[in-house]
């Protein structure tokens, strides 16, 4: 490297403070390359197993599964999705969200992945912002999608809503149906690999009124599997059971793509069920899955088995007081969809602090900053801030706002996450808050101004604030407080009816406030904004 610029060793992208490296550990490999390793390798071992809670399981061995991905990736050609193009893939978890996902990316082109709970007003959002050519999704959701997606050329229907027969209503024409996808395999040859070429897009809730689309290289997707596999110990041999939902970034990277990297098996699921977890687990002799709270909180209610093959639990937090009950040892995490993986994490050999995080990861540079840019001292707490390579360790951008990548890395190129965490005297880390206006529902990200925007559409209001509820089961549920002159007395009685249709019919149920409280005032902080922290303390009884 003498008498040459560090920054002529980089391939710059949109941004000159964003690069790639030339070398990288996926050069000259992609995601098609990955599953073709193991396809050839192990042909018989089972990479998927489908646990539907209707209807017969199923199992794709990775040759199975190889082959049935080239062929729906046949059907997208023949249907004239080409390289680079982007496909909705709107589906609860099934088999044929999976075969989707690697179906475009052995073409080339990007599955869009976007909440099943997502109402009309979210589908016409990312379809149009996404410019989707085509959408794949499920009977119970296919006249939401025909009817919010009206530039797509093409519509295909799985033949089961996630293993239920569908109401006859919904049933799709053979035209428009899943299997007819499936095409001649001879007509999609193995591309050469495009490790920086774009794989996916997964809408992230932010403290913009918007969602924002981020994206993901091949690179990406592969440091995911590789990076989550080497944090979680994952073998060959284990069985990773998988129903958080496949639209997310826990299922697609700390899950599947994580068990697709070493070989191993993936048990997948509608969505959790607490009275089917033990059974489904010993049937199939799970290893390894991804925990969330409520979770964890349902499950303390179930018998437990007298004995099971977990090696460990993955969850928000390590070492919790459950552990003891369930006889199983949880490794904590933290990351985001603009992460890929885990930036801090508990380590799977060595003991952990009960109730942290972990420690950063050896992949990431993590800095922890006070308001004034400073590193915090150990018992401190302050923002947390994650240097990596965009497109490789990091999203490669935000979909068409380049505005917003940019405003999310810091001069020192640090992404700023908007996270605040503790930093122990140990070295270990806790987490201590999120933005706060962004909530956390039953493990979905829900930003205050989604809401905040609709219930805005409802006339004689003033002005609107929401904020988060402490709830046993969903650790915080939205409320809205509502700025009417005159208050309560002066208000329309069906106010509160108008805000509630209007969210039904704007928001996704998780997003939906659980409570809408008409005020004549609103306490205000600086500058004469609502002072929300005052309003937490009202409805949490601070």
């Amino acid at each position: 490297m003498t008498g040459k610029p560090l920054k002529d060793y980089f391939v710059e992208k949109d941004m000159p403070a964003l690069r790639s490296p030339l070398v990288h550990p996926f050069s000259n490999f992609d995601v098609p390359h990955l599953l073709g390793i193991h396809a050839a390798a192990r042909p018989d071992h089972p990479f998927l197993i489908w646990e539907p809670f209707e209807g017969e399981a199923r199992t794709w061995s990775y040759a199975r599964f190889e082959h049935e991905v080239k062929q729906v990736a046949a059907g997208l050609k023949k249907r004239g999705v080409k390289k680079g193009e982007r496909v909705l893939i709107h589906l609860d978890n099934c088999p044929e969200s999976i075969i989707a996902w690697y179906a475009c990316a052995h073409l080339g082109a990007v599955a869009v992945t976007t909440n099943a709970r997502s109402v009309e007003d979210d589908l016409v959002y990312f379809s149009e912002h996404a410019e989707v050519v085509g959408a794949i999704t499920q009977p119970c959701f296919a006249a939401l999608v025909a009817t919010a997606c009206k530039h797509i050329k093409w519509l295909a229907v799985t033949e089961t809503d996630n293993g239920a027969a569908p109401e006859e209503k919904n049933r799709p024409p053979k035209s428009e149906s899943f299997a007819a996808l499936y095409g001649d395999i001879a007509d999609v040859p193995m591309r050469a690999p495009e490790p920086m070429l774009p794989v996916g897009v997964q809408y992230t809730s932010g403290t913009t009124s918007r969602p924002k689309g981020v994206v993901w290289t091949h690179a990406n997707a592969l440091w995911g599997g590789k990076v989550c596999a080497m944090h979680e110990d994952l073998r060959a041999s284990d069985v990773h059971l998988t129903y958080l939902p496949l639209f997310h970034t826990n299922a697609q990277s700390y899950s599947v793509l994580a068990a697709l990297w070493v070989g191993a098996t993936v048990v997948l699921q509608p969505r959790f069920s607490a009275s089917r977890f033990w059974p489904i687990s010993q049937k199939h002799g799970c290893t390894w899955t991804s925990m969330v709270p409520f979770c964890l909180r349902a499950l303390m209610s179930q018998d437990l088995p007298k004995s099971h093959s977990y090696r460990y639990w993955g969850n928000g937090i390590s070492s919790p007081p459950t552990d003891n009950h369930f006889g199983i040892k949880t490794i904590g995490w933290w990351g985001m969809t603009e992460t890929i993986t885990h930036g801090i994490v508990g380590d799977i050999h060595l003991p952990n602090r009960p109730m942290s995080i972990g420690k950063p990861s050896p992949a990431y540079e993590i800095a922890i900053l006070d308001d004034n840019g400073a590193s915090v001292a150990p018992g401190e707490t302050g923002n947390l801030l994650v240097r990596g390579v965009p497109g490789l360790s990091l999203f490669l951008e935000y979909l068409n706002n380049p505005e917003a990548t940019a405003n999310t890395y810091d001069d020192q190129g640090y992404f700023v996450t908007g996270d605040r965490v503790t930093l122990g005297e140990d070295g270990f880390i806790s987490f201590a808050d999120r933005d706060k206006d962004m909530l956390k529902v039953g493990g979905e990200n829900v930003a205050a101004s989604e809401i905040e925007r609709v219930v805005m559409t409802v006339p004689g209001i003033q002005e609107c604030a929401v904020v988060a509820k402490r709830d046993p089961m969903l650790d915080e549920v939205p409320v809205v407080f509502v700025l009417v002159p005159g208050g309560e007395a002066a208000a329309p009685k069906d106010l509160a009816a108008q805000i509630a249709a209007a969210c039904a019919k704007g928001l996704a149920d998780f997003k939906r406030p659980r409570d809408i409280r008409i005020v004549d005032a609103l306490p205000r902080s600086t500058l004469d904004k609502i002072a929300k922290a005052e309003l937490r303390k009202i409805v949490n009884g601070d």
